[in-house]
């Protein structure tokens, strides 16, 4: 029995065999990433890089898919490798357990990528990222802001130059038309106006981020076999 088996009966082996050829980086493995990685590992993607310099923290338990008390304090790519392999064996991973700024991008882009998921936080690194895909010809899916929102069906892939709301977005919209980049950069965004607090900390649960890493999947899986199903439709 293949463990792919419900995936094979829905886009058949041709896709499926697609899928497992594919290179999936993912920058930032928290209530985001994580359950974009959950996902992509799940969907049989061969060859997964997985980027992040942090450690689990009890804060991460309400949102974050890797987070237990039994693991605080260890390494994010290293209990995520774990969980990988415990999924699906034959999956190849790459650590990189690095604060990626623009001295050490070539860390990541020695390797060969067919999509990245841009799930980072920190805006700095989240520019030098989409400035490099959008040069190397690399297909990017890049995570807003999920913070201070309670309402993930006001979520929505959509390029960046039509964002709204997002302060993030905000930031990449101008980079993008600073730095002439023509790609397309599809992003997640929220239609939600963020929810007002009293305290500098970025609130958030256990929904919206999760929902943000999903469709994040959903982007790169839908893309990867478009020719073949659109082929398959027309017939």
């Amino acid at each position: 029995m293949n463990q792919l088996e419900r995936l094979i009966l829905q886009i058949g082996k041709e896709n499926v065999e697609k899928i497992k050829n594919t290179v999936v980086a993912i920058i930032g493995l928290g209530g985001v990433g994580g359950y974009a990685l959950e996902s992509i590992t799940r969907s049989g993607i061969g060859t997964i890089i997985i980027i992040d310099n942090d450690t689990i923290d009890i804060t991460n338990l309400n949102r974050q898919l890797i987070s237990t008390h039994q693991n605080i304090g260890q390494s994010k790519v290293d209990a995520w490798e774990e969980r990988i392999k415990m999924i699906n064996p034959d999956c190849k991973v790459i650590k990189i357990k690095e604060f990626i700024t623009k001295d050490n991008l070539p860390i990541i882009f020695q390797n060969k990528i067919n999509y990245f998921i841009d799930a980072c936080d920190t805006v700095s690194t989240k520019k030098e990222i989409i400035k490099e895909c959008a040069k190397s010809n690399i297909k990017i899916i890049s995570s807003m802001g999920t913070g201070n929102k309670l309402d993930p069906s006001k979520l929505e892939i959509i390029d960046v130059r039509k964002t709204s709301y997002d302060p993030i977005a905000k930031i990449i919209r101008k980079m993008v038309k600073d730095e002439n980049i023509k790609a397309k950069i599809p992003v997640i965004c929220s239609k939600e106006q963020p929810i007002k607090t009293n305290c500098t900390t970025i609130s958030s649960n256990a929904f919206v981020p999760a929902t943000a890493g999903l469709l994040c999947t959903s982007y790169v899986i839908n893309d990867i076999i478009k020719d073949n199903t659109n082929e398959k439709n027309n017939k």
